[in-house]
């Protein structure tokens, strides 16, 4: 679930354009070396106005401008360009690397999961308000995993085991109030196996009876964690389903 940012995509990233138009048809091969290719001298018309004499010298101000968009979309618009040029230049003139490269990833790892949490700090804080207060309701009960729930309708049937097949109706929202996912709106009950289920559903609806109708409450810890789920739920967010349990199958 976790999705980390790492360096190499937002390389990768720089590239992409190129490889959606990689030619059909093999090319002939080259009358001279690579290195004369990459050193041949561009026309004006060729450089459009650009000053650049080579088509290597376009070619690596275009990876730069790339590789720059794509930092500051990512963020990383104060990114210390010094120190970025010299891992550029270790990396590619074989020199000792400041921080050792395979720790490097870790580095970057670290670096992208703290804005993340930085940027998303307000829905670990409005979750953690939301929930602390709704524990105190009458009827709610809370779990040591921080699994809330309150009954709505209590049926008579078997419970199922974490590793069932079940069969639901759910109708999902944020603790605002925003529709995520819903079976109930879609008129169709689903099958799901529980073991692949998010913790909150593999914890609280074992302790659901067949015929149950019950409203979970839960902390991102046991949602979508620091990542989210698509468009629709943001990273370290509380979420809250209706859930009624209507079957198990084997």
């Amino acid at each position: 679930m976790k999705k980390v940012l790492l360096f190499a995509t937002l390389l990768a990233t720089s590239f992409a354009g190129q490889a959606q138009n990689k030619p059909t048809t093999k090319p002939k091969a080259p009358t001279t070396r690579p290195a004369a290719v990459a050193r041949t001298k561009v026309t004006p018309a060729m450089n459009n106005g650009t000053g650049f004499n080579s088509a290597i010298d376009s070619v690596s101000y275009a990876i730069g401008i790339n590789i720059g968009m794509n930092f500051k979309n990512q963020g990383l618009d104060n990114i210390n360009m010094s120190n970025f040029i010299k891992g550029l230049e270790d990396a590619m003139k074989n020199q000792p690397p400041v921080i050792d490269a395979q720790k490097c990833n870790n580095v970057i790892q670290t670096y992208f999961q703290q804005m993340q949490s930085k940027k998303y700090e307000g829905n670990k804080a409005a979750g953690a308000k939301f929930l602390a207060e709704n524990k105190t309701k009458p009827g709610v009960s809370t779990t040591a995993s921080g699994l809330q729930y309150s009954v709505i309708k209590m049926g008579d049937g078997p419970k199922p085991l974490a590793t069932d097949k079940v069969k639901v109706h759910y109708h999902g929202t944020t603790i605002d109030g925003q529709v995520f996912d819903s079976s109930v709106d879609r008129g169709e009950p689903i099958s799901f196996q529980l073991s692949g289920l998010i913790q909150g559903w593999i914890e609280g609806i074992p302790l659901m009876p067949v015929g149950s109708k019950w409203k979970f409450f839960l902390p991102y810890t046991i949602a979508y964690g620091e990542s989210g789920s698509g468009p629709k739920i943001p990273p370290y967010s509380a979420l809250i389903f209706d859930i009624e349990l209507i079957g198990i199958e084997k």
